[in-house]
């Protein structure tokens, strides 16, 4: 049987013990039909119980009475659903017999017709395309079709959502329903009666609104002239909703009609234009008319262009005059023909000029409540119209950014959004010449400078020649710059401060221009690429930007040309010929970029190295090799003459306005291009990172021979560097891991466990030593003081877990360095059990650092791998930690509880229940500790204890000395239990009442349950703060807090809050401080300071007092 009529069955059957006599039936009569069905021998499937509730119906029909037939016809209403087709279609005339019987308008109740309609629904749903041929189909359908206006709402209701499933689902092979004609004319009948009876139009209306169907191609016409007539009733309900099924009924227009009737009915459609103070009916006729152009351009594109100015010039009214909800239901109607109804051959044609011209009216002062919205239809017409737009909306474009300038304009951010369409449009050549910046020496008085676009168009410019930025923009930068040392040497410096900020932002408009421009073969020349590279050494200012838009060209090529969609602005084959291009220029870039990197703070380097891999990304192998050759040199050269810096030199402020050593420099360099090294460069910087990693002296050199290796260990399986690490990992890297250990430096070991865990990925079963040899130290890692050191530890450790766990033979002998013994005794299984018991080793260390970090692994592994471990195992290890829970050393205490928090979530019930008593009487000894939390960890422990097993449990082995503490266990739970239905109850109210904002202020007060990115540490840390607020504090803080809580009711009265604090402006968090000058602007940038979560009415000044003395004390 079928899961979901399983599920309904089950809700009847226990309905036996109901008060309701009705539910009482209905589960008697299914206990009834299952028990014959058992005597019967049949199965418990929906074809049994269809049969004999079919049979029980024939046997009622006429004889018996009216409450058992419904009760049969409601079983049969949640049965049928289940039910094959075939068997349907077989007793469909019987099915049919029965059921018409119970259509009686007269006498039958509201319950027993729903269950009719269900049953009828599902029976006719089932039946093919021949069978609703026949007059009892069609019949039946049209009694769907008189209860779809009846006067009772929930008969109306079902019996439209049977007869919309039925339309919406013809079935096959048809299209059209085979009902679609008896509807249609069902539907013409009683809406040409509408003026007589309204009220069967209005649900008939709503029926056509809620189908998706397609009508008959015969009546469609007949169908639309009903539906036209009726707005000319004057009545408002009637006119609003047969505008949303003129919507509705679109959708088989294209289908229905030809051209000129498509026309016809719109040109009908648009004559019926509603008042602007109409919402409901403005808002039903824009979305017709937008659905309706819409498939008018599909059916006769240039036909419906010519219509757009009359009809643009129709609605934009509409835009002024309406209702709020009418003004953006107008404007998303324009923007949709706009975007839909100009064709692509129309764009530079005479007829968008009429569309322009009425798009601009709305920027004339009638419409200056509706700015916003016209300038977003002129954005959405830029865009439509792209490089045709200039000359034909040049005037528009002045208009706009001259009502930008005026100083008291309030929509500057709607008015750059047009600018920046445009710009995106016309490209920024023709932009500047519509609207030039002015910033020349040439510049006369009555012309106003446009700095202002320049920061506009950065963030516009795409696609745009590099040509003309080489050509203007180019030149001006330097005559801006010119001017600024004219002004500099004149000792005015505030003129040539503002010259030099002119000057930069002409330069950063070099990363739009680098957006992928078409001519990067013929603009990006020898001498504007030298240009560049002088600018990069000479101009410290300039170097990000320049950085930044050589970034953006490398990627953005580089892309296209492993990119075989074709979909870019440029053809791969053009991508591949600009990166050729580009390659030949890049040795002297990096050369360039390796001298400025070297010379460069060290804190503020990090774009020069995206820079240097984008330059990496298209250059040869060849190339990429020869220059890491001469990086390694340089290298060489300069550890010769290294001293390591003084420990002043490695502070921020030191490295922000110093370049750090030579030799650090050239490692960084060496880092940033191994991923492109081949075997013979990765052996060179592998021999190079294992010297500087043995080294102690210098911890930063120390900390990239780490970095080094890691950054080869984690390129792709199959690369060069891989298999070099792999090829050297016996004999160099884990001798070198395990010398090192002791000379590690505290700032390295993050990048040696990063390359630890590595390592530990892929290890042969020859190398699994590399594990216990390293274990210990990862277990450390765990406590270290850096975040993200303790988390690689941990991904170390899971790391390791993972590879023991996949099988093989550790060598123990070779952990300790005597490779020559080689005897079944020093061999051990790896398996997830020997990797805890490698683990558990450190319990018996002799410091509490590392038991503590030892009990911490063993948490986290234990989470991690407890399904793969023997309850047998788990036990033990519980046994064991718990002797550390009592220890008198707070670190390893600390590590214990949070392994007892762990286990008390993960264990099952059955394995954790033996051990109740044993983990309560250890964790107690902590209930009276307040340092470093762990009275509150305790209880933590306790409370997920009951939570898991049960308060019940957790009393019978609780000592009889805490049971003061189980206690106010059991009162906070009943409190929270309140709480629960206590906001229950004040939701439904509010739901009742609708009340929305209350809910949202209820929701902003309550607290949020934080979370910590993983399900690990939501378990160890979370959920504590939970605990903070409890009921056996000290009298002594209750007496407080109840002080603190008095002062604020008081307070809260004196500010007229007569509700206290549980009143909603409490819970809202948030309030405004008034601003002496006047009132707050909340268009104003700066009106989030005047933002408060604290009342700030309730700060008064305090005056000082003298210190009161008693007795020569301070009182």
């Amino acid at each position: 049987m079928e899961a979901e009529l399983e599920q309904q069955l089950i809700k009847i059957r226990v309905q036996a013990t109901s008060k309701a006599p009705h539910q009482q039936q209905h589960a008697a009569m299914l206990l009834a039909v299952e028990e014959t069905i058992k005597e019967q021998g049949a199965p418990a499937e929906p074809a049994s119980y269809f049969a004999t509730l079919l049979t029980l119906l024939e046997q009622q029909a006429g004889t018996g009475p009216k409450g058992l037939s419904g009760t049969i016809i409601y079983l049969l209403s949640i049965v049928l659903p289940s039910v094959s087709h075939l068997m349907l279609r077989a007793k469909f005339s019987t099915m049919m017999a029965v059921l018409s019987q119970s259509l009686d308008l007269a006498s039958a109740d509201v319950a027993l017709l729903r269950s009719v309609i269900s049953c009828l629904e599902t029976v006719l749903a089932a039946q093919d395309a021949g069978s609703w041929g026949l007059p009892i189909s069609q019949g039946t359908f049209r009694s769907l079709l008189a209860l779809s206006t009846d006067s009772k709402p929930k008969i109306r209701k079902r019996a439209q959502e049977a007869v919309s499933a039925l339309l919406s689902h013809p079935p096959p092979p048809a299209v059209v329903h085979p009902a679609a004609q008896i509807t249609a004319r069902f539907v013409i009948d009683t809406l040409s009666a509408a003026k007589s009876d309204a009220q069967a139009a209005l649900h008939i209306l709503q029926l056509i609104k809620s189908t998706d169907m397609i009508w008959p191609s015969e009546e469609f016409g007949s169908l639309c002239e009903a539906l036209m007539q009726l707005p000319k009733l004057n009545m408002p309900f009637v006119t609003t909703l047969s505008f949303q099924a003129i919507e509705s009924v679109f959708s088989s227009a294209t289908e229905s009609l030809d051209e000129d009737q498509f026309r016809d009915l719109l040109i009908d459609i648009v004559d019926l234009k509603p008042n602007a103070n109409d919402p409901l009916a403005s808002e039903a006729w824009l979305k017709i008319i937008q659905k309706g152009y819409t498939a008018y351009a599909q059916i006769s594109p240039d036909a419906c262009f010519q219509s757009l100015p009359d009809l643009i010039d129709l609605i934009i009214p509409d835009i002024e005059l309406g209702k709020p909800s009418t003004r953006e239901a107008a404007t998303q109607c324009i923007w949709a023909t706009i975007r839909e109804c100009i064709p692509d051959s129309m764009l530079g044609s005479a007829g968008i000029g009429q569309v322009i011209k009425t798009l601009a009216s709305g920027l004339s002062y009638r419409y200056r409540e509706s700015w916003a919205l016209v300038f977003l239809l002129i954005a959405a017409l830029f865009q439509r119209l792209s490089k045709f737009a200039h000359p034909a909306m040049d005037g528009v474009l002045t208009e706009v950014a001259n009502m930008r300038m005026e100083p008291e304009f309030e929509l500057k951010n709607e008015a750059d959004a047009v600018l920046g369409a445009a710009v995106r449009a016309i490209g920024p050549q023709a932009f500047l010449e519509v609207l030039p910046l002015n910033l020349g020496g040439d510049l006369r008085k009555d012309q106003a400078g446009r700095a202002w676009l320049l920061p506009l168009m950065k963030s516009h410019i795409r696609n745009a020649p590099l040509k003309y930025f080489v050509d203007t923009m180019l030149p001006l930068a330097d005559s801006l710059s010119a001017q600024s040392k004219q002004f500099a040497s004149k000792g005015r410096e505030i003129e040539a401060k503002v010259f030099s900020a002119l000057s930069q932002q002409v330069w950063a408009l070099l990363g739009g221009f680098f957006n992928v421009p078409a001519d990067i073969l013929n603009s990006f020349t020898p001498s504007f690429a030298h240009r560049l590279a002088v600018e990069l050494l000479e101009s410290p200012d300039l170097r990000p930007t320049i950085c930044g838009a050589l970034q953006t060209l490398l990627v953005a090529v580089h892309t296209l040309a492993n990119d075989d969609s074709g979909l870019g602005p440029l053809t791969k084959q053009q991508a591949l010929a600009a990166q050729t291009h580009l390659a030949q220029f890049a040795p002297d870039y990096l050369a360039q970029l390796f001298n400025v990197f070297a010379q460069s703070p060290g804190a503020n380097r990090g774009y020069m190295v995206n820079t240097i891999t984008a330059f990496l990304a298209v250059i040869t192998s060849a190339d990429i090799n020869a220059t890491f050759a001469r990086v390694c040199a340089m290298l060489d050269e300069a550890l010769k003459t290294h001293e390591p810096p003084a420990a002043a030199e490695l502070t921020k402020g030191y490295l922000e306005a110093h370049s750090p050593p030579n030799a650090h420099t050239m490692m960084d360099l060496a880092i940033i291009m191994t991923p492109y090294l081949d075997a013979e460069h990765s052996l060179m910087l592998v021999r190079a990172a294992h010297m500087l990693a043995k080294q102690s002296e210098d911890q930063i050199l120390q900390k990239k021979g780490y970095k080094a290796i890691s950054r080869l260990a984690e390129q792709p399986t199959g690369s060069a560097a891989h298999q070099l690490i792999e090829s050297t990992l016996s004999a160099d890297l884990i001798p070198m891991l395990v010398e090192s250990a002791e000379s590690v430096a505290i700032s390295s070991r993050r990048e040696r466990l990063s390359l630890i865990a590595l390592l530990s990925r892929n290890l042969a079963d020859d190398q699994l030593h590399f594990i216990p040899a390293m274990l210990s130290e990862v277990i450390l890692g765990t406590k270290e003081a850096n975040e993200r050191a303790r988390s690689v530890a941990f991904d170390a450790l899971l790391t390791m877990g993972k590879r023991m766990s996949q099988g093989g033979v550790i060598n123990m002998a070779a952990v300790t360095g005597d490779v020559s013994v080689n005897d079944e005794s020093a061999q051990q299984l790896a398996n997830t059990e020997e990797f805890f018991k490698m683990i558990a080793a450190g319990l018996a260390a002799q410091t509490p650092h590392m038991i503590s970090a030892t009990i911490a692994a063993i948490s986290r592994a234990l989470f991690e791998f407890q399904s793969l471990l023997s309850v047998d195992f788990v036990v033990e290890l519980l046994s064991t930690v718990l002797m550390f829970v009592v220890n008198n050393n707070r670190e390893i205490a600390k590590s214990s509880l949070g392994f007892v928090k762990i286990i008390a979530v993960i264990l099952p019930k059955d394995v954790l229940e033996p051990h109740l008593g044993e983990i309560v009487t250890s964790i107690l000894k902590w209930s009276h500790e307040f340092k470093n939390k762990m009275r509150l960890k305790c209880r933590h422990i306790l409370d997920r204890l009951v939570r898991r097993l049960g308060l019940d449990a957790v009393e019978k082995v609780m000592p009889e000395e805490h049971m003061k503490l189980l206690g106010n266990m059991r009162k906070r739970q009943q409190r929270s239990k309140r709480g629960k239905e206590a906001a229950a109850v004040g939701g439904q109210q509010q739901q009742t009442e609708g009340n929305g904002a209350s809910q949202v202020e209820a929701a902003a007060g309550a607290t949020a349950k934080k979370t910590f990115g993983n399900a690990y540490e939501d378990i160890l840390y979370g959920s504590e703060s939970e605990l903070e607020d409890s009921d056996d504090e000290e009298p002594n803080t209750l007496a407080a807090k109840g002080a603190a809580k008095g002062k604020g009711a008081k307070a809260d009265r004196k500010n007229g809050n007569a509700q206290g604090p549980s009143a909603p402006a409490k819970l809202s968090g948030a309030w405004i401080k008034e601003d002496a000058e006047g009132p707050l602007d909340f268009l104003d940038r700066s009106a989030f300071t005047h933002f408060s979560t604290t009342n700030p009415t309730t700060k008064e000044r305090r005056t000082p007092t003298a210190p009161k003395m008693k007795g020569g004390k301070f009182v």
